[in-house]
Order: structure tokens, then C-alpha cells, then sequence
């Protein structure tokens, strides 16, 4: 699956929110959120912006997958489709 091209920032936190990360911090126009789920902390930054570039999005997707120990491709699909 192709990430899309149309999602922003404050989507995608909602739609990280499946994976117990929530936003600890908002510094202007970013969001920190973190994570507990493999029992130590996972800190992912990501703009507010509308839309996300599809680097940063594809980008902030694989370092996801990794934490989550799944295959990226599997994870954008349940996170898009």
C-alpha cells in the first residue's frame, strides 16, 4: 500500500493513539507523543502540519514499525486503511 498523500499531523497522533502513544508535549506546531507498549518509552515527534510530507510520513512510519517489531508495510496498512 502507498501512504497517502493527504494526512496531517493531528490525524495521524489520533491514529497512533491504537498503539497507546498519547501527546506529552506540544511545542508550537509538534507533537511529542509517547509510548509504553514494549514496557520502556518510545518518543516519536511529528508536525502539525496539514499535509505531512510524504518523507516525514513515511519516515516516522518505519521508526514505528521498528518499535512495534512489525514490517512497515503491514503497519501502514492497518494505520490507513
Amino acid at each position: 500500500m502507498k501512504l497517502p498523500r493527504d494526512v496531517g499531523g493531528e490525524e495521524l497522533a489520533a491514529l497512533l493513539g491504537r498503539y497507546g502513544y498519547k501527546v506529552t508535549r506540544q511545542t508550537g506546531s509538534h507533537m511529542r507523543l509517547t509510548s509504553t507498549y514494549r514496557g520502556f518509552e518510545h518518543h516519536v515527534t511529528i508536525p502539525g502540519h496539514k499535509p505531512l510530507g510524504i518523507g516525514i510520513l513515511d519516515h516516522i512510519v518505519t521508526e514505528i514499525a521498528a518499535y512495534l517489531e512489525t514490517d512497515r508495510q503491514e503497519l501502514a496498512n492497518k494505520l490507513f486503511k
